[in-house]
């Protein structure tokens, strides 16, 4: 069995050629480990291997990691759907949110972000496919939702996040990320962050500009959604 650390080399190895075939510097090119139903062990592993951002979906399960891994220095992304109720954790707990995608999220966000420190980087989530189990704002609500985030204090508007549909199709996955990319760019405002591909779909994600990708089962494995 290959372990975390063969893993995150063989990523990384696929990181690198993607951009290397769209002319990209692999450096531009964050990898966010999906930390999700694994323990903490595996992010102990994860980091001895070089890895320092870790994405999480469920908030209790995140700060009881983070509570046992606090010798490390980690940066902690949520990348789950937001509550009102968890909003205070989250903004007093984690260095990067994904997947804001209503106002009123990014309100208490920004209102509950401790004001020692830096503020939150923000992403907000596009459902780009219009699927009705996804979460993420529509394409035409994003220009007026992306202006009112960008102005809110202790917020600072990075870019955007999407999941596209799952497909094999690498022309669909092409169009789906290339329609984010579109969408960011018609906004108008100073954005450096596209939050697109996973494991089945990371080399498409990049050739169309992604900067952040959420790998998980390529770095950990299959999830076990027996765990909390």
């Amino acid at each position: 069995m290959s372990t975390i650390a063969d893993n995150v080399l063989t990523v990384r190895a696929r990181i690198g050629a993607a951009a290397q075939a769209t002319g990209r510097d692999p450096a531009s090119i964050g990898l966010l480990a999906v930390s999700k139903t694994k323990p903490a062990a595996a992010v102990r592993e994860a980091f001895a291997a070089g890895l320092h951002d870790f994405g999480e979906n469920y908030l209790q399960e995140a700060l009881a990691k983070q509570t046992e891994l606090t010798d490390l220095p980690l940066s902690w992304h949520f990348i789950g759907p937001i509550q009102s109720n968890k909003t205070r954790a989250i903004a007093e707990h984690f260095a990067w949110v994904h997947s804001v995608d209503r106002l009123k999220i990014a309100q208490r966000l920004s209102e509950q972000r401790p004001p020692e420190m830096a503020p939150l980087n923000i992403c907000i989530q596009v459902n780009v496919s219009g699927e009705a189990s996804k979460s993420g704002c529509t394409p035409e609500d994003l220009p007026d939702l992306a202006q009112a985030i960008a102005a809110l204090p202790r917020l600072k508007l990075r870019g955007l996040m999407a999941i596209p549909e799952p497909t094999e199709d690498r022309a669909a996955q092409d169009a789906a990320f290339a329609t984010v990319r579109a969408l960011q760019d018609s906004l108008n405002l100073s954005l450096d962050t596209l939050s697109m591909g996973m494991s089945h779909d990371l080399e498409s994600a990049i050739a169309q500009g992604a900067t952040w990708v959420r790998i998980g089962t390529a770095l950990f494995g299959a999830r076990d959604y027996g765990q909390p």
